[in-house]
């Protein structure tokens, strides 16, 4: 605990879910954590009381991603956030926030649903990052979430894979691009985990049976098995990881 004292991070989607645990255990080691959200702004200060109730910091920023302007919102809040807590740089920039439109195969998945995919899982991470680089110290670190659906075929469509496979060659690429400044880029790969926008699909115990068989370690992931790995990458201790794809998904399809 307290390895990222001093240190500013921006969780995107960390109103909830895998982005909430991220959130949370960064600050709990140190960190000023912006905590954005889409359009449940009460979910994200609830998120934010809680991390100040574990005696961390944190504060709110709102935007809604996928849409036009959405770069220019997120940065207007983080900066008026910044400046409220005396900061002006960032140090972790983790890419969270992303849409999965499931049950959607190629012979009916429609431009519109598909652009939405891309502007919320490819386009937003990558300009927010162009507009971000010149506030992130050097040795800094960039964490983007990905999906296990990249390594296996899934069954829930092809669009989403498809979005998490083009930010993990975005992560290769620009830890290449920033490797002189000692930032590191990493994905994290998530497999089956146990959050809010999974607990219909994991309540019925067919589903949770076939999950559960298919995960080498037996048994469904958690949230916190993935913000542990997020706050390793984040960490001194990964300072020689970069360019890499870290598997968090306890063997799944081994």
């Amino acid at each position: 605990m307290g390895n990222l004292s001093g240190k500013v991070a921006l969780v995107t989607g960390s109103s909830r879910g895998i982005g909430r645990g991220i959130a949370e255990r960064l600050a709990g080691d140190g960190a000023l954590v912006a905590v954005h959200y889409g359009r449940n702004e009460a979910a994200a200060a609830e998120t934010a009381a809680a991390i100040a109730e574990a005696g961390g910091r944190a504060f709110v920023v709102g935007a809604e991603l996928g849409v036009p302007g959405d770069v220019d919102t997120l940065v207007a809040g983080l900066e008026t956030g910044l400046r409220a807590h005396g900061e002006a740089a960032l140090d972790i920039l983790v890419h969270n926030a992303g849409i999965n439109i499931m049950g959607r195969p190629i012979e009916v998945l429609t431009p519109e649903e598909f652009d939405r995919m891309v502007a919320v899982n490819v386009k937003a991470p990558f300009f927010l990052t162009q507009r971000l680089l010149p506030r992130l110290r050097d040795g800094g670190r960039i964490v983007n979430i990905s999906s296990v659906s990249t390594r296996i075929a899934s069954a829930h469509g092809i669009g989403y894979p498809l979005t998490k496979g083009a930010l993990e060659v975005f992560s290769q690429t620009l830890a290449k691009h920033l490797g002189p400044r000692g930032i590191t880029v990493n994905a994290v790969s998530v497999g089956f985990t146990h959050t809010d926008m999974t607990a219909e699909v994991l309540a019925d115990p067919t589903n949770q049976e076939r999950n559960i068989n298919l995960t080498a370690l037996g048994r469904i992931g958690r949230v916190q098995d993935i913000a542990d790995a997020v706050a390793f990458l984040a960490s001194d201790d990964a300072r020689w990881v970069t360019g890499t794809k870290l598997d968090v998904t306890g063997g799944v399809n081994l």
